[in-house]
């Protein structure tokens, strides 16, 4: 950066001078980062900087086993703690916070093995570096199993320097030394002093070898499994600004990109002289783009001296598109493809555990039970509250973004061959995330920024309407499921067939989001099952959407599970915990993230059921219902106690979570999720889709794409978690997908009626005090 634009810069608030300083390759308190291997950074003056990268194999899904060992054998040495002189203790938080709480998280578990005063801690972003930090994406319910090792070690490490600095200095033995609340201790001498007062001469001291680190146990933990307030949430009542849209740079101009409605289209001609004598546009142009719907599609970018003005623009802006190659994708015509498939099932199966034919044929002549059933649910948006938005700066040869991401380090990468560019001269800066659901893990708004920028001189920010969030979506795909289980004359489930009719991009594979897995099936589990995959072309781009997968498929398989509890004549809670004690088939791929227990999944369906009142007596047309999902290697179990009046409006008087996610890092974080995830699968379960007609979004704002509101909401979200002593696992996914069908299933318990369909409001079901909305 040229000293022109420091000095500009200089002149600039706390925040932009932080965000330049990151740009520099400083943290935002101003603490130089010099990667060394397994050596301190020594910071005259400015107390002690301590950190290390050491890989995590079971969660590195872009590494392979061998690739990962290379890399443990030579950990690199990065900044993730800060301790300054006056006693402040700041961490580096390594993932994007996305409204998950994970920069409390991960704050917390250095602090707890520093034995920090949390009091005292700042938690800072820390600059997007996979060569320091390592893997710094978050997606999956991943982040905090990625990085728990790796950040006790770093706090641990740290306390170790300080103690060996203290011990140094009093001339006593180490082990005599205790530490709490960023204070050391010898009880012996009477001697005690302030990590801060330390912090120059720790800097002094070797690094530990990490291997002789004595790391915490649960029962000595003073921060962790406890309730605490977002690190940011001071900032966020304050409205100070922390996200996206907030960036302001000097000389910043303003974009706006227009792409075809149906993927794929080509810009053929467009009105850019008029748009150009427009109040306040700067410059509008054509960008063909790369033709690839994650990268850059071609369309037409205005650039404006503010947003208000760009809009404007956007609105008169006259495109004729070239629509011979765009998509023609039809919901309607979708669904009716997919029962036609399902009438045959496939001769190829994707599992197949036992004997299903004999299976079903011993049941039809021993007493038994066959139940079929068809079940389907349409493409959802994820509908962020903050659209998609990236300012960049073309400027000395380095393209540099301020981004709203889940995925920074693959943004980087992508935008790097965008512009055929080497990644070195891409620097990207991580902000706080209004909403991400899955959607921020594709980079295409970062790659639209880049190409603009190239175009324009000075910092610009590109910022989607809310109508192009929707239309150019990566949807979760819709889904249809053709069941069919057989119970035995003991009541017992004994097959299960499952013909899945879902999407492909390229002809071979399911489409992403589809989240077809084998892990899938310990939803289902039976002696003898099989389940098959029929694929239908698609050209309408999809990915993840929040519990990829699971969120949608576990409400066909958990409600078809009550189905066959009903038939066979038992208790569904007791059905559903004999179904997960049999044999379980093995179907897991050989991965150390599937962690799946029957004893574990048994846990949650019991202490769901005793919290809710199962069994219980309820009043005519209220209902109570439950279902429990393995989901992003979290068991969950979910209940909700519903009623419904004449006019089919349903009042959800209270909804029961209990979840074995192993250690919980922030309680109050986690029953955040948990009651997070409960509305927001409340409100696809109720109303919302996505509708594609010729390839075409119907559906571009929220009013017609309801989201759940507070006179609405359920007024009693519980959440219980089991202690079963295993390792923290995420909760932003795991206490989603079995919401729907516990709705579900409730409203069979209260009226009789089978819903096999999502959004209920198609049958004419509405949330009471907002019949219109929902």
């Amino acid at each position: 950066m040229s000293s022109q634009a420091r000095s500009k810069f200089a002149e600039s608030d706390d925040y932009i001078r932080d965000l330049m300083q990151q740009a520099r390759g400083l943290p935002a308190c101003g603490a130089p980062l010099s990667p060394q291997r397994r050596a301190l950074l020594k910071l005259a003056g400015a107390g002690l900087v301590l950190g290390f990268y050491l890989p995590h194999r079971a969660g590195a899904d872009a590494e392979t086993p061998q690739a990962a060992g290379k890399a443990s054998k030579s950990p690199v040495i990065n900044a993730f703690v800060r301790i300054a002189p006056d006693n402040t203790v700041t961490v580096y938080s390594k993932a994007p916070e996305i409204g998950q709480g994970i920069k409390t998280a991960l704050g917390l578990i250095v602090a707890e093995e520093l034995d920090a005063d949390w009091k005292r801690t700042v938690v800072e972003q820390a600059p997007i570096d996979a060569k320091v930090y390592g893997y710094q994406g978050a997606g999956g319910s991943t982040t905090i199993p990625r990085a728990w090792d790796q950040l006790r070690l770093a706090g641990a490490a740290a306390k170790a320097m300080l103690i060996a600095a203290a011990a140094k200095e009093w001339k006593v033995n180490p082990a005599e030394i205790t530490a709490e609340d960023s204070r050391l201790s010898h009880a012996a001498s009477q001697r005690s002093a302030t990590y801060g007062s330390l912090a120059e001469a720790a800097a002094q001291m070797p690094v530990p070898d990490l291997a002789t680190l004595k790391l915490k146990t649960r029962g000595e933990y003073r921060l962790l499994e406890r309730r605490h307030r977002g690190v940011d949430d001071p900032r966020i009542v304050r409205g100070q600004p922390l996200f996206g849209t907030d960036v302001r740079l000097p000389g910043m101009a303003y974009a706006t990109f227009t792409k075809c409605p149906a993927s794929g289209g080509k810009v053929k001609s467009a009105n850019l002289d008029e748009i150009r004598k427009l109040p306040g546009v700067i410059d509008a142009f054509v960008i063909e783009g790369t033709g690839k719907p994650t990268e850059v599609m071609p369309g037409v970018a205005i650039i404006a001296k503010n947003t208000w003005a760009a809009f404007e623009a956007k609105d008169a802006l006259k495109v004729a598109w070239d629509e011979s190659a765009a998509s023609k994708d039809s919901s309607s015509q979708f669904s009716a493809r997919a029962r036609e498939h399902a009438k045959t099932f496939p001769a190829n199966f994707d599992s197949n555990v036992g004997d299903v034919d004999k299976a079903f044929a011993n049941v039809s002549n021993h007493a038994g039970k066959i139940v079929e059933a068809w079940y389907e649910y349409p493409f959802v948006a994820h509908a962020s509250m903050e659209p998609q938005n990236t300012t960049a700066w073309w400027h000395d040869g380095i393209m540099e973004m301020w981004v709203p991401t889940q995925q920074p380090d693959r943004g980087k990468t992508l935008v790097a061959g965008t512009l055929g560019l080497p990644e070195e001269q891409v620097v990207v800066h991580q902000t706080r995330v209004g909403g991400g659901f899955g959607r921020r893990l594709l980079n295409d708004y970062m790659c639209e920024a880049a190409v603009i920028a190239r175009q324009v001189k000075g910092p610009v920010l590109l910022q989607w309407t809310r109508e192009d969030d929707f239309v150019h979506d990566f949807f979760r795909p819709a889904g249809y499921h053709q069941l069919k289980g057989a119970v035995d004359k003991d009541g017992r489930l004994d097959a299960w067939q499952e013909h899945f009719v879902t999407f492909t991009a390229d002809g071979r594979q399911p489409a992403s989001g589809s989240g077809y897995s084998s892990t899938l099936a310990y939803a289902c589990i039976a002696p003898n099952l099989r389940r098959a995959l029929t694929l239908m072309e698609l050209k309408t781009p999809v990915g993840p959407w929040r519990a990829p997968g699971s969120c949608a498929q576990f409400f066909a398989q958990q409600c078809f599970m009550h189905e066959l509890a009903l038939a066979a004549g038992r208790d569904h809670v007791e059905f559903l915990i004999d179904a997960v004690n049999r044999d379980v088939p093995e179907l897991a791929p050989k991965n150390p993230q599937i962690n799946f227990s029957p004893a574990r999944a048994t846990s949650v369906i019991k202490l769901c059921a005793e919290k809710a009142g199962w069994g219980k007596k309820l009043p005519k047309s209220r209902g109570l219902g439950l279902a429990w999902c393995y989901a992003h290697a979290g068991h969950v179990a979910q209940a909700v106690e519903l009623s419904v009046d004449a006019d089919k409006r349903i009042t959800i008087h209270r909804v029961v979570v209990a979840a074995d996610i192993g250690l919980v890092v922030d309680v109050a974080g986690a029953e955040s999720q948990a009651q997070g995830a409960c509305v927001d699968a409340l409100s696809v379960a109720m109303a919302q889709q996505i509708q594609l007609e010729n390839g075409r979004v119907r559906q571009r704002n929220y009013n017609a794409y309801p989201i759940l509101r507070l006179p609405v909401a359920p007024s009693v979200i519980e959440a219980y978690f089991v202690d079963s002593g295993f390792p923290p696992t995420g909760m932003g996914e795991p206490a989603l997908p079995a919401m729907a069908p516990a709705v579900a299933n409730a409203i069979f318990a209260a009226t009789g009626e089978r819903l096999r369909a999502m959004p209920f409001n198609q049958f004419g079901y509405t949330l009471a005090g907002q019949a219109s909305a929902l």
